[in-house]
This record gives C-alpha cells, structure tokens and sequence, in this order.
C-alpha cells in the first residue's frame, strides 16, 4: 500500500469521570505576549567555536555596537538565529570583533593572547507576525512557519541573558551555588529548566529543577587525589600503579587546564594523556632534559611529586601534574559510579514542597520582572505557579485466583500486597537448576537450600506448582566461560529431572556485565527462562521478596499473576482487541557507527495480561521502527493462532518520539500498521487508535489540599489533567497513574495522533489508568501503560544480544529461541 498522508486527531471533548480537584503545576503564565513583528536574522560567526563562547562574543560586540545597531538588544540563541524587536539599520552585514577571553572559556591550546578575532555576519531573512500565533493558541488556525519562528523568539528571548551567564545544555542552565561534591573529583550543580510552550489559550513557560555534574575546579593534583579516594595528596607519594594510570587518565582525558607556574601569564591547555614515566624520567626533546630539572631550572619551581607521570598536552609538551589547575565549569559526561550514583539521587531526590520551592527559587534567578530583553519585547510572565483543574479516576478491581482467600481487591494509594492471593494461572516447574557465581565457601549449599525451601513454599501458596523441590545446585567462578556455565547447569537440571529443563536461577554476587551475558547465552544460545537474584537476598528471608520472585518466575514460565474484571477492561474484553506497546532504545557501543533497538510487544489474550515481544536492531539513532510491518505480522499471527479469531481493533501505544518527529512517526508507522494487515488479508482492516506515550518531560503536579496528599506528599495515584496546560485543540492529557515513593512523581503525557476506534476522552484516560494496574511483576500501579513498560523492558534486553567484530567492523544480532518468544522472557 502507498504512503498516506494523516492529520494529529482533534481532542473529541473533555472528560469528567472521576473526583475533581485542583493542582498547582510548574508552569508559569506568559502574562503579556510580543504583540508586533519579531524580525528574524541568521548569525554566522567565524572562526566556529563552543555554543557558550559563540554567546559571549555575541553579546560582546552586542554591547559595543549599539550605536550600529541602532540601539536594539539583540537575542540570539548561540547558533544561528537572532531576533529583534525592529529592524535593524542594515539587511546583511559583516563586522570584525575582539574578544578578552575569560579563564573558563575554551581557548586554543597554550594560548598567550589577551584577544581573539571573530568575524560575525548578520542577514536578515524574515519578519515574524504574531496573528498566526494567537490563532493558534485559540483553536482558529494551525501550526504555521509564523508559529513555530514565533514560539522559537520567545524561548530564545526568555533564555538569553541566563545563557550568556551559566552554563547551558538546550533548555537547561546550570549554577555552582549549592554545588554538592559526589566523590572522585566531581561535583553536582543544580540547574532549571525553561521552555516555553503553547497551551489552551495562552502561552506558558514550564520551569522545573535539575542538575548534572561537573568536574571541581582546582589543583589537578587535588583532582586525581580524589578520584584514588585518598585523604590528601601526599597520599601519592607511593606512586600510582598501573590500574591507578589507567583510571585517572580515562576521567581526566580531554580536561581542560590552566597552568600556575607563571602566575602573570597562565595558559590554558587540554589534556590528551598521562606519560607513561614519571616526571624525573620524562624528557623533553628539544631539551635533552628530564622535566623535573626543566622546571628547577626554568622556572625555579621543585616538584614535590617529581615521580608522578606528568599530563601530555602537545606533541612532546608536557606538564607535571602539580602546576596544573582544573578550570571550573566543565561538565562531567562520565558514566557515574555506584558512590557517585547514590550521592547524585540524594542531591536530585526532593519531596513535592521542596522541589517546589527550589521551583520558586529558580524563579528568582530567572528574574524574568527586571529582565531588559523580556522588556524590549513587551513579555511579560507571572510569578506565580499555576492552578488548574484536575480529577482523580476511580481505582480498578483486580482479580486473583477463585481459591485465593481475597480474589478480588481494589488498591489504596496505587498499592496492594499478595497476601491470601494466588496467582491467576500457576505455571508448573518439574526441571530446574541453580547456577551460584561463587565457590560454596563464599555461599555455602545450606543457605542456597534454605532459601530454597522457603521459595518453593511461597510459590506453591501462591498458586504455582513446583514439582521439583530439591533442583540440583552448581557452583561456578565468575570469571569462567558463562555459556559453558549455564550449559552445564541445563545439562544438570536434564539429568535429574529426565525431562527439559524450564528454568535457571542464577545466583550473584552483584548485578554486573554477568548479568547481560548470562541473558544473552539463555535467550539466544539455549533458549530457556533464567531468573537472577543477588547473593545478599539468600539471606535476607523475607517473605514480600520471594514474593516478587514468584511474580517474575510464573510469567516467564507461562504464567498469569492476576488481570482486571472484564467491566474495568471493556475496550479489550468486548471484542477481540490487541494492545501493543513499542519502543525504540539508542545505544553507541564503542566508537563504531550506532545502533538502534526496536521493541513491539503485544496483549495476547481478552485480559490483557500475557504479552509477546518481536524485536530488531537498527543503525543510527532513527526515531521510526524501519521493520515495524513485518514486527505487527508477528504479533498478529501469533495472536490468530492462539484465538483462531483476528483482532477487530488496535491500541498502539508509541513511546520515544521527539515532538518534531510526530508526524513522521505517524505517517511512517501507521502506514506499516496498516500494511501488515492488508498483506496478512486483503480486507483485513481492523480499527486503529495511535497513541504517543511521553514520560521524560519537565511537567510536575503538586496538591494544593492536604486531603490530596499521598504519603510523600504527591497527587493521587490516577490524577489527570487535561486543560489549561495541554494542546489548544489536540488530544492530549497527563496521567499521574503511579503512588510516589520517592522525590516528586512524574506524570506521563498521552496523545493520541489517530483514532478510528472514537476514543472520548473518559474512556482512554480511564482504559489506560486501569491497565497501569497490570504490570506483572509488582503489586503496585506503574507510571507508564504496561505495554510500553514492557517495550521498554524487551527493547532494553535486545542491546544485550549485539556483539561488535573489531576485526570485520561487522555487527551480529543474535535472535531470541522460539522456545520463549511466547513467554514474556524480558520480565
């Protein structure tokens, strides 16, 4: 079939099921819009330098030529695009400019000079008129060019004097005040986010809190201390070891430095390595000289820490580490360590009232009121969060076993516990092993029993039955071959129980790259289900763990933990109907050309609770499932052959996608929708309602009566908020469907780009809070519609399966066995 052309659907209406309460939002009211022309120039500036540098040296000749430029402040977003409140008195013009680069700027290396010379070219290219704009956020016009320029005027206008004073990454600024050290030589900054954005009638600017990290400025020899974990640095004095070499040059490769030996003319320099010698043994070249009696020399500096390597910052240019200082402001892109982890999620992690107050804090930093562009501009924006309107959906009923003693709850606050329950449909274990990654020193076979015995025990009261009670247990290194390993465990499990095995579970030390081996032998070289668990919890004994163990297993093995009652499911349970969630997750893995990971996971039964995944790898970072026709073919098909009927309708659930991306996701992957099922049945055309899934987003909810409170302090578990802060006229709403447990909860936003199954808006908002409470392998209601979760989930396992030939340049993609594709093995 041909590419067709598809319109975002239109919101069909406002719902109002549910309790209705009001919500304080991080979003802050445009009080006053640019009500003349906003003129459009492009801005070339040579020679190309950093986004932050491209900002000063703008806003410098910004500065010095207001006679030139007729006395307008221009804005200027750090790339190409600046704007003013009136014409300029040339159309295209060239201009030479001096810069003084600062300490922090990002100067050439051993750079002496007291200024650079850039060449800025300004040309005009359009005039901005606001009409269309106000069209639009009123219902009466489309998204035009006018529109878009518009709304990108107004977010460079609100960010450019922040941008020339602090860091920034796209929408976000980041500030040293309140930085917190996270160990090995970094420190957290917090940070806010801006951006503007249309909403029902009004134009809104959605601030929130951030942070990241950034190495310390300082002494590098302070630095390097630091990230060795020692109490100072004369700790050094015993030298570094090859594994010390190593670490440090791998966090400080690409560091930008300034040297302090010569206090009235300081350089500044990157650094590309560390030597291989220490400094006493280094020698320079031109010299003939070691570098420690170079610096006695020249500079009649003597190196305390002449036996430390010294950091290479040219060819044959070198400098000991103890004269080099850290210039502050560089951020750290390093993965963070399990320390560092912990330290930054204290740092990020604040209640709703905190986090809200930090919300009003960075509003004192914005200060938009005393802002002289926002001024020139005629913007205006309100101080005040704002208040809209919400409601809270009425909480499902699941179901368990008929046996169980309670086979019917309905959750309070998002939550509800296993006790008295048995799983839906136990699955049956005869053959299974035990895999221990440690000598039985280190886990003796009783503890491993132990644990054994009160697993089985919980499993067979909760529904599943565990024929083989006493499986066979086997002790490997780590360090040897993991498929040998897992064979030999499978090959064990055989010979016991004389019949297939269905599982392995592996026991860990710590969830590490044995992990992802250890899911890539099971699923693509062995086919079977393998569930880990780390070696601290064989002593633990705690019933709620072996709980959720026994949730994982039955699914894995073809299991049913529980499902909704058919009235809280009806768009599902009324007619044949398939939900498929899909997802696509980037990775670069070393520096070979990168991959994408396409995940489709489908419901395959009336109670949506079982799910298949069909799965692909892609190169580079496209948002669009390139196979999606022949992944929908899969699920399809799969689900014929289990019903012997064809779905009548599809609810697909999109996650991933960029807002300028919707229409060509839409475009693309709803045609492969409706491909798939016209090369599976000429007439085949079931009905189909696409739906954007959004969870990464800066929106937060915050209750205004303590009688909203949940126990941290966040809306209810089922908050929905459709006006005031959504689309003019798009179908669009945020779902808060989980119960907080730490920091402030995260709405998802929903937006359905096409419906031909004639959704109101209180049928999805309630359909996809409900399905929330299906996620299988937790007693509680998830923050993303479960299809999604597990597209996530299995998108997130297929990076497992990917392996890189240095030699060939070649990338192989292992497939799943058949044995579990019917299972949800990704759980």
């Amino acid at each position: 079939m041909s590419k067709e052309t598809f319109q975002i659907a239109k919101r069909p209406g406002f719902g109002n099921k549910g309790v209705p309460i009001r919500v304080r939002t991080n979003f802050f009211e445009v009080t006053k819009i640019p009500d003349m022309k906003i003129i459009h120039y492009y801005v070339t500036i040579f020679p190309k330098v950093s986004l932050r540098l491209n900002r000063k040296v703008f806003n410098h000749f910004s500065e010095e030529n207001q006679r030139v430029l007729g006395g307008v402040k221009p804005v200027f977003d750090g790339t190409r695009n600046m704007f003013t409140h009136k014409s300029l008195p040339f159309q295209d013009s060239s201009f030479d400019v001096k810069y003084v680069e600062l300490e922090e700027d990002n100067a050439p290396m051993g750079s002496k000079r007291p200024f650079r010379r850039f060449t800025i070219r300004i040309r005009k290219t359009r005039d901005i008129f606001m009409d269309d704009l106000f069209r639009f956020l009123h219902a009466k016009g489309n998204m035009t060019w006018n529109c878009k320029r518009a709304i990108t005027a107004m977010g460079t206008i609100i960010s450019h004097e922040i941008s020339i004073n602090h860091p920034t990454i796209r929408n976000l600024f980041y500030t040293s005040q309140g930085a917190r050290p996270l160990f090995g030589g970094i420190e957290a900054w917090p940070g806010y986010y801006q951006l503007v954005r249309p909403t029902r009638g009004k134009m809104m600017i959605n601030i929130d809190s951030s942070a990241t990290t950034f190495y310390e400025g300082g002494p590098l020899i302070q630095m390097i201390a630091k990230i060795l974990r020692l109490r100072s640095p004369d700790d050094l004095r015993r030298g570094l070891s090859e594994r010390d070499h190593q670490k440090i040059e791998k966090i400080i490769k690409n560091l930008r430095i300034s040297d302090n030996h010569i206090p009235e003319n300081r350089r500044k320099f990157k650094i590309e390595k560390l030597t291989q010698s220490s400094a006493s043994n280094t020698m320079f070249n031109r010299n003939k000289i070691n570098v420690t009696t170079y610096f006695q020399k020249e500079y009649n500096r003597r190196l305390l820490y002449p036996f430390l390597p010294c950091v290479v910052v040219g060819k044959n240019y070198y400098l000991p580490i103890e004269v080099c200082d850290v210039i502050p402001g560089q951020r750290y892109i390093q993965k963070l360590n399990e320390i560092q982890t912990a330290e930054m999620y204290k740092f990020t992690c604040q209640p709703p009232s905190t986090r809200a107050n930090k919300i009003q804090a960075g509003l004192n930093i914005l200060d938009y009121r005393n802002n002289e562009y926002l001024k020139q501009f005629g913007m205006a924006v309100s101080n005040n969060m704002t208040v809209v309107n919400a409601r809270i959906l009425p909480t499902p009923t699941i179901q368990y076993h008929p046996t169980s003693r309670e086979n019917r709850i309905e959750p309070k606050h998002g939550v509800w516990d296993l006790k008295n329950k048995r799983v839906a449909t136990g699955a049956t274990l005869g053959s299974w092993s035990v895999l221990a990654f440690s000598n039985e020193r280190e886990l003796p076979n009783q503890a491993i029993k132990h644990f054994l015995r009160e697993l089985i025990t919980t499993c067979n009261d909760m529904g599943m039955n565990i024929v083989m009670r006493d499986p066979p247990i086997c002790h490997v290194d780590p360090s040897e071959n993991t498929e040998e390993s897992l064979k030999k465990a499978w090959f064990m499990a055989k010979e016991k129980a004389r019949v297939k095995p269905q599982l392995i579970l592996c026991i860990l030390r710590y969830k590490s790259a044995l992990y992802a081996e250890i899911k890539r032998v099971s699923d693509t070289v062995i086919g079977i289900a393998t569930q880990c668990i780390l070696s601290n919890n064989i002593f633990r004994g705690k019933r709620q763990y072996y709980a959720n163990v026994c949730l994982k297993m039955n699914v894995k093995l073809g299991g049913e933990n529980s499902f909704l009652i058919p009235e809280h499911i009806k768009f599902v349970a009324d007619q044949p109907t398939i939900l498929m969630g899909a997802d696509i997750t980037n990775s670069s893995l070393g520096d070979y050309k990168s991959l994408s990971y396409a995940a489709l996971c489908g419901s395959m039964n009336a109670r949506a609770s079982h799910y298949i995944a069909s799965l692909r790898v892609q190169t580079g970072h496209a948002e669009i499932i390139v196979d999606l026709e022949n992944m929908v073919k899969e699920l399809l098909r799969t689900f014929y052959q289990t019903h012997r009927l064809k779905p009548k309708k599809i609810l697909f659930y999109r996650d991933g996608v960029s807002k300028s991306r919707y229409i060509d996701v839409l475009e693309s992957e709803l045609t492969a929708i409706k491909d798939a099922c016209h090369s599976l049945e000429a007439n085949y055309k079931p009905t189909i309602t696409f739906v954007l899934v959004k969870k990464r987003r800066h929106t937060r909810f915050f209750p205004i009566d303590r009688q909203n409170y949940d126990r941290t302090g966040n809306c209810p578990p089922g908050t929905v908020i459709e006006t005031d802060i959504t689309h003019p006229f798009e179908f669009d709403f945020y779902l808060l469907s989980h119960a907080g447990i730490m920091g402030t909860s995260r709405p998802t936003h929903y937006q359905v780009l096409y419906d031909e199954n004639e959704f109101d808006a209180n049928r999805l908002q309630t359909l996809t809070y409900n399905l929330c409470h299906t996620y299988a392998r937790c007693t509680r209601s998830v923050s993303l519609v479960p299809p999604v979760y597990y597209a996530n989930l299995a998108a997130t396992r297929a990076k497992l399966y990917s392996s890189y030939d240095s030699d060939t340049g070649k990338t192989t993609f292992e497939a799943v066995k058949e044995a579990l594709r019917k299972v949800m093995y990704f759980i």
